[in-house]
C-alpha cells in the first residue's frame, strides 16, 4: 500500500483591491475536491503581512512535515493559472496590510538572491495543458516582490526547495472558483508525481 503523503496548500486573505481573494476561495474549493486517498491535504489562510508569514510558515513545516507545500496567490494581471519557478530575496518595499515592510527589504539577510523550486514547472505546465482540463497554465520567473514572492522564498528556504507557488487570476476573469480548484488539483498531483519520479531517479543513481 502506498504511503500517505502530506501536502499543505495555502491561500491569502483579502488585500488592496481584492476584497475577495480568489486564491483562498480556490483553495477552499480544492479542499472539497481533495487530492485522493493517498494524500493528506491541509489548508491554511496566510495573512498579507510580512511578519505573520515569518511566524506562520515555520510552524506549518514543523507541524505537518509535508512532502510539498503549495502556496496560491491572486494576481490582478494574470489571465492563466501561473506556476512560479523561483522566489526572490530582495526588493520588498511595498507595504503590507499592516502598512509595514521589512527594513532590509529582504526575506532572509544573507540568504541566496533567488531559490528555485525542485519541481520542473515547465513539465507540470505541459502535462496539465495537454490534459484537456479547459484551464490554461503558464510559467513565470517573477512572483512580484510582494507577499506572494516573500512567502514563496521563505517556504523554499525552509523546505529545501520542496515548495511551489501558483498565481491565479481574480474570480470570473475568466475562471470560476470550481474551475480554479480543478486546475490546482491537477497541478498539485502532477507535482507530486514528478517528485516521486525524481526520488526514484536519485535512488537509481545511488545504487549503481
Amino acid at each position: 500500500m502506498a504511503e500517505k503523503r502530506t501536502v499543505v496548500v495555502t491561500g491569502f486573505e483579502p488585500f488592496g483591491e481584492h476584497a475577495v481573494n480568489a486564491s483562498w476561495v480556490a483553495v477552499k474549493e480544492l479542499e472539497k475536491l481533495g487530492l485522493g486517498q493517498h494524500v493528506d491535504l491541509h489548508i491554511s489562510e496566510v495573512p498579507v503581512e510580512y511578519q505573520a508569514v515569518q511566524n506562520l510558515l515555520p510552524s506549518l513545516w514543523k507541524k505537518y512535515h509535508p512532502k510539498l507545500v503549495v502556496h496560491v496567490g491572486v494576481s490582478g494581471m494574470a489571465t492563466t493559472v501561473t506556476l512560479e519557478k523561483c522566489g526572490h530575496n530582495h526588493g520588498y518595499s511595498r507595504r503590507d496590510n499592516c502598512s509595514f515592510y521589512p527594513e532590509s527589504q529582504c526575506c532572509m539577510e544573507g540568504g541566496p538572491d533567488c531559490i528555485h523550486s525542485v519541481i520542473d514547472m515547465d513539465s507540470v505546465c505541459k502535462r496539465v495543458n495537454s490534459s484537456g482540463l479547459g484551464v490554461t497554465v503558464s510559467v513565470s520567473k517573477d512572483a512580484g516582490r510582494y507577499l506572494c514572492d516573500y512567502t514563496y522564498y521563505t517556504s523554499l528556504y525552509l523546505g529545501q526547495g520542496r515548495s511551489a507557488f501558483v498565481h491565479v487570476p481574480p474570480l470570473g476573469k475568466p475562471y470560476s472558483a470550481e474551475k480554479l480548484a480543478q486546475a490546482l488539483r491537477a497541478v498539485v498531483l502532477e507535482m507530486l508525481e514528478l517528485m516521486e519520479h525524481n526520488t526514484e531517479k536519485h535512488l537509481c543513481q545511488h545504487s549503481q
